[in-house]
């Protein structure tokens, strides 16, 4: 029923154009975000036609060995779908797909899905085939933090108790082009509590700021002149994702991130229905980051899941 193709940079026009008018893709499935890591992974994305020719869904994925992940470079990878696909075509193109790997010497398949927030309409059909075509089971499930922006909870005592504290100092709140000196922040933070670094270097992320200026913010909290704390913003139709949070020693005595949390959720970005601060979970397992969804529920988040499944081609 379908013609299954690999993705080649010749490819790259039509497959951001499909992935601008789909039902569940975002600027992550834009190949010039994926892209910039493409020296660290086997690309191994698929373009699904229709009989008619038409392109009907992408498959964002990369190879190693015999598995197919989709994909390890993103937060979510997914089947990406226009709104006239139908739960049978999904089911029948998820056989084809399979049968497609099969014969590319494809064993094992892990996919993350696209949470259900991130579509502009219902999306869950490859869901559905996943579990009934595929046979797939949960791998990982992974718990992310969301505020409805058209229906928020009140912050907690806590939250609001430091937002009057940053507001006594003098605190204010901005966007800014300044990546250099929040990643300085974020980087010097990341060292001391976890040992690790940013995912993006600060040259990685200013080449996607460049690329994509409105999708990528930075929203800051200042004392004076001097930065303290703040977000990365990863802007979509629907959701505005924190992709990094920081704030400097003096940003945590004062405050600053909850007068900046409180600013941006009393002024959001319009037509955004919700903002995800991100999962809070350690390397997929039951153990929450207490602290982390402390804060985070303080602000009137709560759960949303991010699934992975994984199924085998027998």
């Amino acid at each position: 029923m379908f013609e299954i193709v690999r993705y080649t940079a010749e490819r790259a026009d039509e497959w951001n154009a499909f992935v601008a008018q789909s039902k569940n893709g975002t600027f992550l499935h834009d190949r010039r975000y994926m892209d910039y890591h493409a020296d660290r992974f086997v690309d191994c994305s698929l373009m699904i036609y229709d009989t008619k020719g038409n392109l009907f869904a992408l498959l964002p994925a990369n190879r190693v060995d015999d598995t197919l992940y989709s994909h390890q470079g993103l937060t979510y990878g997914g089947l990406l779908l226009d709104g006239r696909a139908t739960a049978d075509a999904v089911c029948r193109t998820m056989s084809d797909i399979n049968d497609y790997l099969r014969q590319q010497g494809i064993r094992y398949v892990i996919c993350k899905t696209v949470p259900w927030i991130y579509a502009a309409i219902p999306a869950d059909e490859p869901l559905y085939a996943f579990t009934q075509v595929c046979h797939a089971t949960l791998k990982y499930r992974d718990i992310a933090s969301v505020v409805s922006l058209d229906n928020q909870l009140a912050l907690s005592e806590l939250r609001r108790r430091g937002k009057r504290k940053a507001e006594r100092h003098g605190i204010r709140i901005a966007y800014s082009d300044d990546f250099q000196t929040f990643w300085q922040i974020l980087t010097e933070n990341l060292q001391v509590k976890y040992d690790s670094h940013p995912v993006h270097t600060i040259q990685e992320i200013t080449l996607l700021r460049n690329r994509f200026p409105d999708s990528i913010r930075l929203y800051a909290a200042y004392e004076g002149h001097e930065m303290i704390a703040g977000t990365v913003l990863y802007v979509t139709p629907r959701v505005i994702k924190t992709q990094y949070i920081s704030a400097s020693l003096r940003g945590k005595e004062v405050g600053a991130l909850d007068l900046l949390f409180a600013s941006l959720l009393s002024c959001p970005p319009p037509n955004h229905t919700y903002l995800d601060l991100g999962t809070s979970a350690l390397d997929h397992s039951t153990a929450l980051k207490l602290p982390l969804i402390f804060q985070k529920e303080g602000f009137g988040a709560r759960a949303v899941c991010y699934d992975t499944y994984e199924w085998q081609l027998l």
